[in-house]
């Protein structure tokens, strides 16, 4: 909805030449709307947390070059219902009519083609439509240096 400025509301008003009681009780209903509007509270904003989710499809993780998609979920959830929240995300895509036409199998599919509304709904928010390429580490920080660049 278009915002305008009161002024310009009451000069408008003005220049149609109606009766100055009129336009103050409709300049007074204005600023009761506006107020009203103010204060209706929205939710707060549901906390969340990023997950990884790895491309396994052997169900080893024994290669050197990992893919997954980058999600977030409410902080409160366990990161393990990620799985099932893109499963029923793409169940519940299968059956709109869209889905009924270009339907989603696999995660990638869920990830890439599945609208946000739905994925909403599951609580469950992608941030990577495509995979992205995950490094592993060891996580300990070597106390010498490896010679990068010949120095």
């Amino acid at each position: 909805m278009a915002k305008v400025d009161l002024d310009l509301v009451k000069h408008i008003l003005n220049r149609n030449e109606l009766d100055v009681r009129l336009i103050s009780q409709i300049m007074e209903d204005i600023n009761v709307e506006m107020a009203a509007q103010v204060d209706e509270e929205k939710p707060p904003p549901v906390k969340k947390q990023f997950v990884i989710m790895l491309s396994d499809p052997n169900g080893t993780l024994d290669a050197k070059d990992y893919t997954g998609w980058v999600l977030q979920i409410p902080e409160e959830d366990s990161p393990y219902v990620t799985e099932e929240r893109l499963f029923r995300s793409g169940y519940e895509f299968n059956v709109t009519p869209k889905g009924r036409r270009l339907g989603v199998q696999t995660v990638a599919e869920v990830c890439e083609c599945v609208p946000t509304r739905i994925l909403k709904e599951q609580n469950v928010w992608v941030k990577t439509k495509e995979p992205v390429l995950v490094v592993t580490t060891a996580n300990k920080i070597p106390m010498e240096p490896k010679n990068a660049g010949g120095n």
